[in-house]
């Protein structure tokens, strides 16, 4: 067993024996059917604490030479597929962590004590096929090739650090990329690179210089979306496991929409989350929130607005194609919007082309960078939302007008009302504290239309649900009446508690008093609605 040479399977075995152990071993099912074929190059990019690196310490595990993985894998996915035998410890593995040479390169290039490092370690078994002077790790591959047929996997993990860590460095990316293409592009000797990181493959003009990878991001993780995160029934059998609530697990850590998986779950919270039995910020706290900061900050073709739509609840639109897949050009809003979805701190509807904020942890990581400056008349938006709530739940309309009249106030430089989506995101953003207790939904299907936004309370709060109809340059009581005769509350079916039905209209042509608001209560036993 080697550190870089078939690293053996110890990795892999301290994640089973963890106190909360998701079994992904399915992955290895589609790497086996990519071996040795023109599909065998892999590069998975997620966000951080995605379990990426659990899932390469598995692939080693199951393919090294020399280990003998099979009792690891017994009672696994992986173990009833017909290929499972066929592959299992047969390969030469070289795993690489980029970002340990990186830190450990210090004044040497990067890639030279890389070559080197491994190198040495190649020779230990394989030194008497390639010649004592020779320092180019592909050359000596070639030649072990050559004489014994060998083909390698690779493993890499943490293959962006470079572009993350040295941003600026472009040189040096064009070098390391080079070097990455010259060890695996055309070679015979791989039989696997699968590579991981947060960012897809970096391009540089028309060209990628790893163009032979098929990628697999947070805009397309095509046949890898089950492998993203945690899928909703392994979160469902995670919190029976642990006696936690699903629905408030749901709010808290939920919201990567992928095609096929339509939620997606953050791993690194969840597992916490179960673990302490506790709701909180478990993977916001790994990083600072001026890293996300940072790119707020950046206000490219009204990016800031965007941003004040995503709070208020809704999506915006984003072209994903243009970003050049580092972390230093930024050319557009579109640019800025996409790297924060390959981070992570933005869901995306692949369908739609929009991006959003997916959960209640990431929502409150973007009002901790608010608070540091640069997004005052938002920040107060915010903090006068808990006053809203608590004047609609005690149906008093007037304040609930008056304080929505203020909130577009202070938001109007930012977001404008140009519509009935744009006044539903405001709406959304004037009652930001509700999150706290409710879950918001936009667009809630009735089977007669769609009630503009609905607030459910989580389980245990003690809350009325909010029926919200909008309407612009209309009135109120028109909002209230499409409620009733569009029978909005037939969608609440499941809910057993009281209901408020609020009705907004926004009047562009009255400067003193934009807003009207009717708030009625409607009583379900006795199929009535009270003032």
């Amino acid at each position: 067993m080697g550190i870089y040479l078939n690293p053996g399977n110890d990795g892999f075995a301290e994640a089973i024996r963890s106190e909360i152990y998701v079994d992904k071993t399915g992955l290895i099912a589609y790497t086996n059917r990519y071996l040795c074929t023109e599909q065998k190059f892999i590069c998975v990019s997620r966000p951080r604490r995605f379990g990426k690196s659990m899932a390469l310490r598995m692939l080693a595990a199951y393919y090294s030479l020399g280990c003998d993985s099979g009792e690891l894998f017994a009672g696994k996915k992986i173990e009833k597929e017909p290929a499972f035998g066929e592959h299992l410890n047969r390969y030469d593995v070289i795993f690489l962590n980029m970002q340990q040479f990186l830190i450990r390169a210090k004044g040497q290039s990067v890639t030279d004590y890389l070559e080197q490092t491994v190198l040495n370690e190649i020779r230990k078994v394989y030194g008497e096929l390639f010649s004592k002077q020779e320092t180019i790790l592909a050359a000596a591959l070639e030649q072990i090739y050559a004489d014994t047929g060998k083909k390698f996997v690779f493993l890499i993990d943490e293959w962006d650090c470079v572009m993350r860590e040295r941003q600026e460095a472009e040189e040096l990316q064009k070098q390391y990329l080079d070097f990455l293409r010259n060890l695996l592009k055309d070679q015979p000797y791989v039989a696997l690179a699968y590579m991981t990181g947060i960012l897809p493959v970096k391009k540089y003009g028309k060209h990628s210089a790893l163009n032979m990878f098929s990628e697999y991001s947070m805009t397309d993780q095509s046949v890898f979306e089950e492998y993203t995160g945690f899928t909703e029934p392994e979160v469902r059998e995670l919190c029976q496991r642990f006696g936690m609530d699903f629905i408030k697990t749901k709010n808290w850590y939920d919201g990567y929409e992928l095609t096929d998986f339509k939620h997606i779950y953050n791993p690194k919270s969840v597992v916490e989350a179960m673990r302490r039995h506790k709701f909180s910020n478990y993977w916001t706290a790994t990083e600072t929130y001026e890293a996300l900061k940072i790119y707020m900050d950046m206000d490219f073709e009204g990016l800031k607005g965007d941003i004040v739509r995503m709070l208020g609840g809704g999506s915006v639109s984003v072209n994903t194609r243009s970003f050049q897949n580092d972390m230093h050009t930024f050319n557009t809003r579109d640019d800025v919007l996409t790297l924060l979805i390959h981070l992570g701190y933005l869901g995306y509807d692949s369908e739609e082309k929009e991006a959003f904020i997916p959960n209640k942890e990431i929502i409150e990581e973007f009002e901790n960078a608010m608070s540091v400056g640069g997004w005052a008349e938002i920040m107060r938006v915010l903090k006068a939302s808990e006053k809203l709530l608590g004047d609609t739940l005690s149906g008093d309309a007037e304040s609930v007008a008056e304080g929505l009249d203020r909130a577009h106030s202070e938001a109007a430089s930012i977001l404008a009302y140009n519509d009935e989506n744009s006044l539903s995101c405001a709406i959304g953003l004037a009652y930001y504290s509700a999150r706290k207790d409710y879950r918001l939904i936009r667009e809630l299907p009735t089977g007669r239309g769609f009630a503009d936004i609905v607030f459910l309370p989580l389980p245990s709060v003690n809350k009325p649900a909010l029926v919200i109809e909008l309407k612009y340059d209309k009135s109120a009581d028109t909002a209230i009446r499409q409620i009733k005769e569009r029978e909005y509350i037939k969608a609440l079916e499941g809910y057993a508690g009281e209901v408020l039905l609020v009705g907004i209209n926004y009047d562009k042509n009255n400067k003193d008093k934009p807003h009207s608001c009717v708030i009625e209560k409607w009583v379900k036993d006795e199929q009535s609605i009270d003032n």
